[in-house]
């Protein structure tokens, strides 16, 4: 039973170092947009925010479908019937 403890452990410490790194990578290509076209302030705080948010939320779902993706590939030995 502890192993399935230690199994989910390592799972959700997996999935967080993955959201939080693919949201790191969204910020970090968010930042070469021209956001002079979009705000008077591209700086200003609430720009900054609007910035952080949508990193967040981009990221979050690219790294929901790259989890998901890893999780179909994990689960086609039970197909195959193979462990």
């Amino acid at each position: 039973m502890s192993s399935i403890y230690y199994s989910a452990g390592w799972n959700a410490l997996f999935s967080m170092f993955v959201t939080l790194g693919l949201i790191v990578v969204v910020w970090v290509l968010l930042r070469e947009i021209r956001w002079d076209k979009i705000f008077l302030h591209p700086l200003s705080p609430g720009a900054r925010l609007l910035q952080l948010l949508l990193a967040i939320v981009i990221g979050h779902q690219l790294a929901r479908f790259v989890l998901d993706y890893w999780n179909w590939t994990a689960s086609l030995k039970w197909l195959f019937g193979s462990e």
